[in-house]
């Protein structure tokens, strides 16, 4: 690409000037899946990868590149581009679509397309593409098709093309909109779909565009630091947490809580922070999902599952305030849509939260002074602290294996040997993995019914948590942890993404497996828990409805597929743990690469 051939291409051109200006506006991944009618964008982005000016990850399956850069934006809160050919690859894109969108990830979607005249006639690859993803995304549009060469750098379609990449990053940065989310470009190309560089390429093009913000036709470029900025945190719109700090503007007013009623923090996934900073503000129990990120401080509530159920705790709630997407448990949906109770949600990506028809939605909220409910919060945490679960093994009798009285040192060494071989079963999994997850890593939980043991079970830590909980679909987990450790791990950082789920998630998303040899391989660690089917239906009503075989053949579809040989067909590293202690040791030893941590479970 970089060579002479002395071929024109508008299409070339065409993808020079919106690539580079997407660049230049902070842009620094690429996701791409090869195709014909695309190949001016991947040649572009392979030229910008030789210089240094993008990562560039290439997938062959284009539902794994969605969801890879839907993990690079969860993480960086920046767009990665997605660059595919036309027809159903553009379809592909569809589940990670609609993960940013009800998630509030930022994504930009660019699908290369037939010109106007060959849609609608059976044309090969060719359906209709425009306006494929419009209920979900923040901006869109069909590009016209590039006629001209750019061979000075100041043609109004590289003009044209530089302010549609400034509108399409703004816009997926949540600029003067709810949230953050997809954006989708379409670009249809004519032949000859590749050539060469144009002459300007390489030059900022902020020297290029110097025009644009003169242009009468047109906004001036928008800011994009401050369209960052103004996405704030992924569910809250740009709204935060305040403590009766109510600014002067009436305009940016929060909506005021006042201490009075009996109220509870719901943190579920993607709140953040901030839901542990209200809790401790209105001196209010948090009750946080393992997925929300909120899952540590002095007022988290442990078991919060059976508290809610418990008449003189869950029963005497008058008021909810939700951040993120409650999605984990029952307990929090019968709360969140009981009439009786007043539901206060920040507003958030997709639809808005609103189970007992009543919800109020506010975009930020600041508490009121006075004193805190001491009593209600105090039955809270003793409540918490009763039904908190410690699923650390016992320490080594150390007495005992030092004693001089045989009979007490061969019982403590039988102790040991018989911690050592205890089998694996899902909660001493969850706690193995959560134990081994630090502030430096990050952890992807898959929509598996691991999580929701997690949930159950697992204690206070701030560690940096991630899941696909938008939709709360099966689909993507491992490419979307791959994106997640991409772009965690940059410039050397340091780390270990693990990804906790169950076999069928990870044979559903198996393509992700695949990794081109000559890109950078990201520390992960892929712990699948193998009970060799779906077994998350066990606890469904369906369970009690339908007989053994119809559950075996349409719910739980086991499956008898050697992890092993997948795993090694792929170039990951594989291990087969069955005691707490080698699972310990699997996670903690040090990282390189790829791994595939296999844990065979129980039905």
């Amino acid at each position: 690409m970089s060579g002479e051939s002395g071929l024109a291409s508008a299409a070339t051109d065409a993808a020079a000037a919106l690539l580079c200006r997407l660049v230049e506006l902070g842009v620094e991944h690429i996701v791409l899946s090869p195709g014909s009618r695309s190949q001016a964008l991947a040649l572009v982005a392979a030229e910008l990868e030789r210089r240094g000016a993008v990562r560039l990850h290439v997938r062959v399956d284009e539902r794994v590149a969605g969801f890879t850069a839907l993990g690079i934006g969860r993480e960086s809160r920046m767009p990665a581009a997605v660059v595919c050919t036309s027809g159903t690859a553009v379809a592909n894109l569809m589940p990670a679509a609609l993960e940013a969108h009800h998630a509030g990830v930022p994504l930009l979607l660019l699908t290369a397309d037939r010109p106007p005249e060959l849609r609608g006639v059976g044309a090969n690859q060719t359906t209709r593409q425009p306006g494929m993803f419009s209920p979900s995304v923040r901006y869109e549009a069909d590009l016209p098709v590039p006629e001209g060469c750019d061979t000075e750098g100041d043609e109004e379609q590289s003009v044209m093309l530089r302010r549609v990449a400034e509108e399409a990053v703004a816009a997926a940065l949540g600029a003067g909109l709810r949230s953050a989310g997809p954006v989708h470009l379409n670009l249809p190309y004519r032949e000859p779909l590749a050539g060469d560089l144009p002459a300007w390429f390489g030059v900022p093009t902020a020297e290029l565009a110097s025009t644009t913000d003169d242009d009468p036709d047109g906004p001036p470029a928008p800011d994009v630091a401050a369209a960052d900025e103004a996405s704030g945190a992924l569910y809250q719109g740009g709204g935060g947490i305040g403590v009766s700090d109510v600014p002067d503007d009436p305009e940016e007013q929060p909506f005021v809580v006042v201490r009075g009623p009996r109220t509870v923090v719901v943190a579920g996934s993607d709140a953040g922070p901030d839901a542990e900073v209200l809790a401790h503000a209105g001196g209010w129990p948090l009750i946080a999902e393992i997925v929300s990120g909120a899952r540590f401080g002095r007022y988290l509530v442990h078991g919060y599952r059976a508290l809610l159920r418990d008449p003189e705790l869950g029963g005497r709630v008058e008021r909810a305030i939700v951040l993120g997407h409650p999605t984990l448990s029952r307990e929090v949906a019968a709360l969140l849509s009981d009439p009786e109770v007043e539901v206060i949600a920040l507003r958030g990506p997709g639809e808005p939260l609103n189970l007992n028809g009543a919800t109020t939605a506010v975009d930020t909220v600041a508490v009121a002074t006075g004193d805190a409910d001491r009593e209600w919060l105090g039955a809270w945490l003793h409540a918490s602290r009763e039904a908190s679960v410690d699923l650390a093994p016992p320490p080594p009798d150390a007495e005992g294996l030092t004693s001089a009285v045989p009979q007490e040192r061969l019982g403590a060494i039988a102790a040991e040997l018989a911690a050592a071989r205890a089998p694996i079963d899902r909660a001493v999994l969850v706690d193995a993995v959560w134990r081994a997850t630090w502030p430096h890593d990050r952890l992807m939980f898959g929509s598996s019914r691991l999580v929701r043991v997690a949930d159950d079970l697992l204690g206070g830590k701030k560690v940096p948590v991630h899941a696909n909980r938008g939709l709360a679909g099966i689909d993507g987990t491992v490419a979307t942890a791959t994106g997640i450790a991409l772009a965690s791990q940059t410039a050397g950082r340091p780390g270990v993404t693990r990804v906790l789920l169950g076999d069928l998630a990870l044979l559903h998303d198996v393509g992700a497996l695949l990794l081109p040899p000559g890109e950078t391989e990201p520390r992960i660690q892929v712990i699948v828990g193998n009970d060799g089917g779906g077994t998350i239906f066990d606890g469904l009503e369906v369970a009690g409805v339908a007989g053994a075989d119809a559950m075996d053949r349409v719910l739980y579809t086991p499956h008898s597929v050697r992890l092993e040989h997948l795993a090694r067909a792929y170039g990951w590293e594989y291990q087969r743990v069955t005691t707490r202690t080698a699972l310990d040791q699997a996670l903690t030893a040090p990282a390189g690469g790829r791994q595939l941590i296999e844990v065979p479970l129980a039905r």
